[in-house]
């Protein structure tokens, strides 16, 4: 069973993002929450969930949060700033939009940067060990799979309905044979060949 808080006696808030080694779209990250003594046994890493159980999470999870938010980072930014730099800049605008304040942070993963002064700690594979960041894992990638599922009607042919702007083989073949649209990430290697030699235009 995954532990309900990390920090004691604090309003603590779980983070984690969706999104970072896709070709395209927007990075997703999520700031969950919990009552302290909160305990939910369905509440697991978001990948080892089907995509029905995390939708159904999802409603739950909102609705037993104390506060949560969601905290987007476009491509274009992730061009400028970098994956990881526009990772934790997802967190950081979860966190700013949370209607409770936290007093500390646990984070998926092992980096990032302080924010607000805040306590925080980062936490290899914290998705499969504490409820807030596994719960965080679950609405960023649900919300973030619901947007790319947008996007895939704008551009049917990357196949994103499947891929969610993965590397898969069929994106990639999409990329060479019709280019690429204003939600790829210029700054990926998008072929897969090692070079960033698409011609990406103005």
């Amino acid at each position: 069973m995954l532990a309900s808080h990390y920090y004691t006696g604090k309003i603590e808030a779980g983070c984690d993002e969706a999104g970072r080694g896709c070709l395209a779209g927007s990075v997703y990250a999520a700031a969950v929450i919990f009552p302290e003594d909160y305990h939910n046994e369905a509440l697991n890493d978001s990948k080892q969930l089907t995509d029905h159980k995390r939708k159904q999470l999802r409603e739950i999870i909102e609705r037993d949060a104390l506060a949560w938010a969601v905290g987007i980072v476009t491509a274009e930014e992730i061009d400028r700033i970098n994956i990881l730099n526009a990772s934790i800049l997802a967190m950081h605008r979860a966190l700013d939009q949370l209607k409770v304040r936290p007093e500390a942070i646990i984070v998926d993963g092992n980096r990032f940067k302080p924010y607000q002064k805040l306590p925080h700690t980062t936490i290899v594979k914290g998705d499969g060990k504490y409820l807030s960041i596994a719960a965080a894992s679950i609405l960023a990638k649900t919300y973030r799979d619901d947007y790319m599922d947008g996007l895939a009607e704008e551009y049917p042919e990357y196949d994103w309905h499947s891929n969610k702007g993965y590397p898969t083989k069929k994106h990639r073949e999409a990329i060479s044979r019709c280019g690429i649209t204003p939600y790829h990430r210029k700054s990926f290697n998008l072929l897969g060949d090692g070079q960033l030699s698409l011609d990406f235009g103005e």
